[in-house]
């Protein structure tokens, strides 16, 4: 099953979203994979964004197809460049490049590294497990975020 597309259209939820950029080195499987899975299980939460160091130009189709196994739409992905607006406007970047984040997130408070293998050229089995491991920590991010929430803090 297919969960619903993106709503693009901004209103009050998506204001106080926290603004997450998810960024890998290609762009092409870990950090797409995190922005489909937060599309739909933290859109209350989490406005994602995704982005390669250095970007292959597409997103791997193990990558769409393991999203559309698991129930989650690939529409809308995109291969991209981090580029200094998206590093300036994230609230916090999920670095999943596999580098500390002091090589090329200089000056960003709010960096969080994943250790998360990269799939790319990898078996179908392997890219099911780099999703469940995605899908577990941006869950976990929600859930988080979701009680700073609650509590009145502001996660920005």
């Amino acid at each position: 099953m297919v969960k619903k597309a993106k709503n693009t259209q901004p209103d009050a939820r998506t204001s106080n979203r926290t603004k997450v950029l998810f960024v890998c080195v290609g762009n092409a499987c870990r950090s797409p994979m995190a922005e489909a899975i937060a599309r739909y299980d933290a859109a209350d939460v989490i406005q994602p964004s995704s982005a390669g160091l250095e970007p292959l130009g597409s997103v791997a189709e193990l990558t769409k197809e393991t999203l559309a196994r698991n129930g989650y739409s690939a529409k809308g992905l995109t291969s991209d460049a981090l580029t200094h607006g998206a590093y300036e406007t994230a609230d916090i970047i999920i670095n999943m490049t596999g580098k500390p984040w002091g090589d090329d997130f200089v000056g960003h408070t709010k960096v969080e590294d994943w250790i998360v293998e990269d799939p790319y050229g990898a078996d179908p089995g392997t890219y099911q497990r780099v999703f469940e491991s995605i899908k577990r920590r941006v869950n976990q991010l929600a859930v988080a975020l979701r009680e700073k929430r609650q509590h009145g803090m502001s996660a920005k």
